[in-house]
């Protein structure tokens, strides 16, 4: 990220395709309609609907995935003269909590389903950057095509990602890019990272069974309540000891259950959490190691163990390039200190499954208030967004469009 940009020294925007104020409150209203009408993954017909309604009136035309939700919009002609195509994606989907807003006019109107993880920012962003870049194409000022890819069902793994990938949504890019909304970094800024910027995460399942019998004999049978405590215990600490500890590999456990009776030793017991993984290659062998130490234990104490390993994401791994361009993308319209560092988190994102395939980049999206410490997340019933962020994401992605064929 050390390559000089063509950012004017004073950080004012020099680039075509600033967002006009008209523009900025249409796209501010559309990101508070998705964020009242929140869809779970794979059920986004409302958003998709509206999605591509905003795309024709431009005069695109969007193309709605196979799999019913989702869309994918080409700005430009692709394949022409062999310019390959820079696509930029956002998920669509919500998650299953409610929101807990109190005090916001546009908090969910679905019961049970939230906005709480920014996919409607990310939306509205990619949206309102097509929306410019469209009509910079009409005027013959935009250097290479474009790819929109609204993709469903990123929080449900293995994540939409393979769907849209099936669809043709790679189909001639050269790369690609991402935003992710980051409340730990301020609104009209972006988080950057070279390498790997989130974990894997993959989904364990795990059922254990015995005979059962009488607590005031646990030696006449298996003891499963025992042998479901020492899964959940040790289990975490082979792994740990089975892999280079760079590598970050760690099983945390979500749910245990198991038997009715105080005085009854159960029959089954069901278990279930997540493997993250800092490392990619050690994600590639993690199945095998996490199923060998359950099985050990399992065998330990008499318990017939059936395991369901779901496979989830890699870690995105950002491309040092595709990086380099964010950067300066983001300090050709803002100059910068716009641009900061930022850790790999340890939060799973199937954007890694169009890393597989082409180089890209993801940025953090700072969402907080500037001057706000207080300590929020993702994934929680209050989580709301800076709305200026819309801004600063529409600015990224269009002079990423626009350097990406011109300076490299």
């Amino acid at each position: 990220m050390s390559r000089e940009s063509e950012a004017d020294p004073s950080g004012e925007d020099t680039l075509p395709g600033a967002l006009p104020e008209a523009l900025r409150a249409e796209l501010v209203a559309f990101r508070r309609d998705l964020h009242m009408h929140p869809e779970l993954g794979n059920q986004e017909f409302r958003t998709t609907a509206a999605i591509k309604a905003r795309l024709e009136k431009a005069g695109l035309a969007p193309r709605v995935l196979a799999v019913g939700t989702g869309l994918i919009c080409d700005i430009g002609t692709v394949g022409a003269a062999g310019v390959p195509v820079l696509a930029m994606r956002a998920d669509i989907d919500a998650l299953p909590i409610p929101d807990t807003k109190t005090e916001c006019a546009y908090r969910s109107t679905v019961p049970d389903r939230a906005h709480a993880c920014g996919h409607d920012v990310h939306t509205t962003v990619v949206l309102g950057a097509g929306l410019i870049l469209a009509e910079l194409h009409r005027q013959g000022r935009l250097p290479r095509p474009v790819r929109l890819i609204f993709q469903p069902a990123e929080e449900v793994l293995p994540g939409g990602a393979a769907d849209a990938i099936a669809d043709g949504a790679l189909d001639g890019v050269g790369r690609i890019i991402a935003v992710h909304c980051d409340p730990r970094v301020d609104a009209g800024r972006i988080g950057l990272r070279e390498g790997a910027i989130t974990s894997a995460c993959d989904r364990l399942e795990i059922s254990l069974d015995g005979p059962g019998g009488h607590t005031a004999r646990p030696h006449l049978t298996t003891d499963l309540v025992t042998a479901a405590a020492r899964v959940v215990t040790d289990v975490p600490a082979l792994v740990g000891r089975r892999v280079d500890t760079r590598a970050g590999l760690a099983v945390t456990w979500g749910r245990i259950e198991s038997g009715h009776a105080p005085n009854v030793i159960p029959q089954h017991a069901e278990l279930s959490g997540t493997v993250r993984c800092l490392d990619i290659d050690a994600w590639r062998q993690a199945p095998d190691i996490v199923v060998a130490a359950i099985d050990e234990v399992a065998n330990l104490h008499r318990a017939k163990s059936e395991i369901n390993y779901v496979r989830g994401v890699p870690p995105v791994v950002n491309d040092a390039d595709v990086t380099g361009l964010l950067h300066d993308a983001m300090v050709a319209r803002r100059g910068e200190s716009a641009v900061e560092g930022t850790e790999q988190s340890l939060g799973g994102e199937d954007f890694s499954w169009y890393l597989e395939r082409v180089p890209g980049a993801m940025a953090r999206l700072g969402v907080r208030p500037p001057g706000e410490r207080t300590v929020r997340d993702l994934h929680q019933g209050d989580f709301d967004a800076d709305e200026s962020a819309i801004t600063a994401g529409v600015e990224l992605f269009t002079a990423a469009a626009l350097l990406d064929a011109s300076t490299r």
